[in-house]
C-alpha cells in the first residue's frame, strides 16, 4: 500500500515517492550537545523512528542520517559553566543522548554526522555562496543576504516582512540587512575555532546542517524531519542556502514536523520550571510507557504531558503484556507478520494513535482467540507492536520491571515462602507476606500456573 505523507512545503498530504527507491534518504535534526535532553526533543526521534521502520517494509535501501550538533554557543556556556574543556561537554551529552535514545526504543541512525567533522564542506558551501552573490563577508562574519532568494518564506508560509518581525535577529552594523543571517562568525582565543578565509572562526548553526546533508546525502533529499519550533529560522534558512549553493536544486521534497509536547496544558519551558528530562523519567518510569505516550497523538498535532497519561500507557502496556504472558506457550514462528490494520494507519502520513487503537484490537482478538488460532494472533499482536517499536519485552521482565532497590532474588524468596504458609494453613503468615510485598510496591497475582509478581507502576 502506498505512503502518504504531510508535506510542510506543500501543505498536503502526498503519496510519497522517492527519487531512487533503491536508496531513499531521510535527514533529522538532531541535538545539540549541551545538557540532557528533555521528554519534548524525544518526540521527533521516536516519530521518525517508526518512519524509518515503515520506509524500510516498502523500500530495500533507506539511509537516515541524525545530526549531533557539536559547536555552538550553548556548549560553550556549558563547558565554561562546569570548568571542563568544550570537547568534555559535547561528547558526554553526546553519549548520554545515544543512551537515552536506545533507552525509548529508538534504532541508531544509519549516518550520525557532527558538525565538527565537516569543518571543511561548511567554509566551502560559505565560498560558493559568496562567489555566486547570495553570501556577503563582513567583519570576519559570513552572512546569507536574504534578499537574493526571492522563495524565502515559502516553507513557513508567510511574508519575509513579518518573518523577521517574529525572528529574534542581531542588529550589528556589519549587515547589509538585518533578515540576513550567520553562516561563519570569529571567534575568540578562548572559543572553538577553525580556520578560514575570513580569519580563524566557527560556523553557525543553520549551515551546519545544510553542510553536513550535502555531504552525506546529496544535493537533494527525500524528506528532512524535525521539530515544528524548527520550522523558522532553522529550515527556512536552510532551504534557502542550500537551493543557493546547489544551483537551485531542491534541497527536500518532503518536510516533515511534529508538534510540540505541553505539561498539564502548558508549554514546556525552563522559565516555568517544568521542563522534564528524559534522562530523568527513564529512571521514574518503563521507557515503553513513555514511547507510548509519545505515539499516542498524532505526530502533526501538540501532546499533552501529565502523571495522568504516564498512568494510562502503563495501564495500556499491562493490558497487552497480560495477553502475552497467558500466550506465553504459543510457539510461532519467524518473521513476524505485520497487520494490515497497523500498517495502513502507518501508511495514512503516521496516524500512530489509529496504529493503537488496531494494536488494541488486535490484543483482544488474541484474548478471545481459539486453540487454533493462538499462534496467529499472538504473532499479528507482536507484529504490529513491532512496527511501532512496543511490545519489544518478555511479558514477566515487564511486570517485574523493578525501580532501583528493588530485589527480584528477595521477592521470589518471599514468594516462595507464602507459599509454604499457603501450604501450611498459616495464612496468618501469607497475609503478612503479601503485605510486605505491597509495602514495596509488589503486587501478587495467584493463577492457574501459580503465583506471579510484578510491580505497581
Amino acid at each position: 500500500m502506498p505512503i502518504s505523507l504531510y508535506n510542510s512545503l506543500t501543505r498536503r498530504n502526498e503519496t510519497f515517492a522517492p527519487q531512487d527507491p533503491a536508496r531513499v534518504t531521510m535527514y533529522v535534526c538532531g541535538p545539540t550537545v549541551y545538557n540532557y535532553v528533555h521528554i519534548g526533543n524525544a518526540r521527533g526521534p521516536v516519530v521518525f523512528d517508526v518512519l524509518a521502520r515503515l520506509l524500510r517494509r516498502h523500500y530495500a535501501g533507506v539511509v537516515y542520517a541524525r545530526n549531533i550538533t557539536d559547536v555552538d554557543d550553548k556548549i560553550n556556556a556549558s563547558a565554561q559553566a562546569a570548568g571542563v574543556p568544550i570537547a568534555t561537554i559535547a561528547t558526554r551529552y553526546a553519549q548520554a543522548y545515544r543512551e537515552d535514545m536506545a533507552g525509548l526504543g529508538v534504532a541508531p541512525p544509519d549516518l550520525e554526522p557532527h558538525a565538527t567533522a565537516h569543518i571543511g564542506p561548511i567554509v566551502a558551501m560559505c565560498e560558493r555562496l559568496i562567489a555566486s552573490g547570495h553570501a556577503y563577508a563582513a567583519e570576519g562574519h559570513v552572512l546569507f543576504q536574504v534578499s537574493s532568494f526571492p522563495d524565502y518564506g515559502k516553507l513557513s508560509g508567510r511574508d519575509p516582512e513579518e518573518l523577521l518581525d517574529g525572528a529574534r535577529v542581531e542588529i550589528a552594523p556589519y549587515k547589509k540587512d538585518p533578515g540576513d543571517f550567520v553562516l561563519w562568525k570569529p571567534s575568540t582565543p578562548d572559543l572553538p575555532g577553525w580556520d578560514s578565509p575570513w580569519g580563524r572562526g566557527r560556523p553557525g548553526w543553520h549551515i551546519e546542517c545544510s553542510a553536513m546533508c550535502k555531504a552525506q546525502l546529496g544535493d537533494t533529499i527525500d524528506i528532512h524531519a524535525g521539530g515544528v519550533d524548527l520550522l523558522f529560522p532553522h529550515h527556512e534558512n536552510e532551504v534557502a542556502q542550500s537551493t543557493c549553493a546547489n544551483d537551485g536544486k531542491i534541497f527536500a521534497r518532503w518536510w516533515l514536523h511534529n508538534g510540540m509536547l505541553t505539561f498539564d496544558g502548558r508549554k514546556m519551558s525552563k522559565s516555568l520550571g517544568n521542563v522534564l528530562l528524559l534522562h530523568e523519567l527513564l529512571k521514574q518510569y518503563p521507557a515503553e510507557a513513555l514511547r507510548l505516550r509519545l505515539l499516542s497523538g498524532h505526530y502533526r498535532q501538540p501532546l499533552d504531558w501529565s502523571e495522568a497519561a504516564i498512568s494510562q500507557s502503563i495501564s495500556t502496556l499491562d493490558g497487552w503484556y497480560r495477553v502475552l504472558r497467558e500466550l506465553a506457550d504459543v510457539a510461532i514462528e519467524a518473521p513476524l507478520p505485520v497487520p494490515e490494520t497497523v500498517e495502513a494507519a502507518l501508511c495514512d502520513d503516521l496516524n500512530t494513535p489509529q496504529a493503537l487503537a488496531a494494536l488494541s484490537q488486535l490484543a483482544d482478538a488474541a484474548r478471545a482467540a481459539s486453540p487454533a488460532d493462538r499462534g496467529a494472533a499472538k504473532a499479528a499482536l507482536l507484529g504490529g507492536g513491532a512496527l511501532l517499536g512496543l511490545l519489544q519485552q518478555d511479558p514477566e521482565t515487564w511486570f517485574k520491571g523493578a525501580p532501583d532497590g528493588i530485589d527480584a532474588v528477595a521477592i521470589d524468596a518471599l514468594l516462595a515462602e507464602r507459599q509454604q504458609a499457603r501450604a501450611a494453613r498459616n495464612f496468618k503468615r501469607a497475609d503478612e507476606i503479601r503485605d510486605e510485598l505491597a509495602a514495596m510496591g509488589i503486587a501478587i497475582e495467584d493463577s492457574a500456573a501459580g503465583p506471579r509478581w510484578h510491580v505497581v507502576k
